[in-house]
């Protein structure tokens, strides 16, 4: 529309400047003729500026709202040319998706006092802490993608407060009334679900899936969309963390005892089996010689028959008869 009006103000003025230097340069056989033209001339940007004044564009990433005489308008003009009618004013509303992050910041100053007219992207709370099952408080740096729905502009427009009367004023309500509200309270109720490590290793996928769920129905009713949350970081307290490390020592301390304890049982084991083997063998060989004893006394030929198993087949150089004393010197 501001395009459409600076055009018609130009056309205006090309048209006064051709007006007075018609009237300097006629002739009075043309004076008719001259006249015509002055008037083509003041009649096109005229009309161009009439028409002008009914047409109004709403930008790309936009939406349109329209105030009457009579209140807001319940329609929503999105992106494009609308012809409106020129003493009815139009509001544009960004229908682009917001962030809204609860984390710790260093780079914002809420001393500053247009901490309230930062843009609706800006992290504008610290991380929020919630209890879990055991009762231990954990924090949260976590993110909320939302946006308004198009269709409800103009609602949102005509009950939403613009609380410091700048461009982003309904916006920073929502998020302060609205979004940071219902965040902390889903959060909260869903991580009352799970122990502090589930929360910190295994579960995040799962309580991110339950604040969405749980915040698109609460923000319904404000006409709001919610796309994702985000879950960027998970913090013990102080205390709590000190009792994890101290409660890691002891288990690593445990745990090294009871390796060392289950390689002395090991090596135990190992020493009574080794043992059992001895035992066993030497009661082995002892059976063994009582019988091959009681075999000798029984049948004392089995020692002749011992001799013959175990001669290498040569004659021996001494012998001794069967008790004779005789002593014989077998040569080759």
């Amino acid at each position: 529309m501001k395009t459409l009006t600076t055009v018609a103000i130009i056309l205006i003025g090309y048209s006064v400047v051709a007006a007075i230097y018609n009237n300097s340069v006629r002739k009075s056989n043309k004076g008719g003729k001259t006249l015509f033209n002055n008037m083509l001339l003041w009649l096109v940007p005229l009309a161009y500026l009439v028409i002008s004044s009914f047409l109004t564009i709403i930008p790309a990433q936009e939406c349109g709202v329209v105030i009457t005489p009579s209140g807001v308008k319940q329609q929503t003009y999105y992106t494009g040319w609308h012809i409106i009618l020129p003493w009815y004013e139009v509001q544009t509303m960004d229908k682009t998706q917001q962030v809204y992050t609860c984390a710790k910041r260093t780079d914002v100053n809420r001393n500053d006092p247009n901490y309230k007219s930062y843009k609706a992207d800006a992290t504008q709370s610290e991380t929020v802490w919630t209890p879990t099952i055991d009762g231990i408080k954990m924090g949260f740096d976590i993110s909320a993608s939302w946006r308004i729905d198009p269709e409800y502009a103009w609602w949102i427009y005509d009950n939403v407060s613009e609380t410091d009367g700048k461009e982003n004023g309904r916006f920073y309500w929502l998020e302060e009334n609205v979004i940071k509200p219902k965040l902390k309270s889903a959060l909260a109720l869903t991580t009352s679900k799970y122990t502090p490590i589930q929360v910190y290793s295994t579960s995040r996928e799962d309580i991110q899936s339950q604040v969405l769920e749980r915040m698109k129905n609460d923000i319904k009713s404000y006409h709001l969309i919610l796309d994702q949350i985000d879950i960027r970081e998970v913090y013990y307290n102080s205390e709590y963390e000190t009792a994890i490390n101290q409660k890691k020592l002891e288990e690593q301390k445990a745990l090294t005892l009871s390796e060392v304890t289950k390689q002395k049982e090991e090596l135990k084991k190992q020493a009574e089996i080794e043992k059992d083997i001895q035992i066993l063998n030497a009661e082995g060989e002892a059976e063994a010689l009582k019988i091959k004893g009681a075999s000798v006394s029984s049948n004392p030929k089995i020692v002749q028959l011992e001799w013959i198993n175990k001669w290498d087949g040569k004659l021996p150089e001494i012998m001794t008869g069967d008790g004779n004393g005789l002593l014989l010197n077998l040569e080759k």
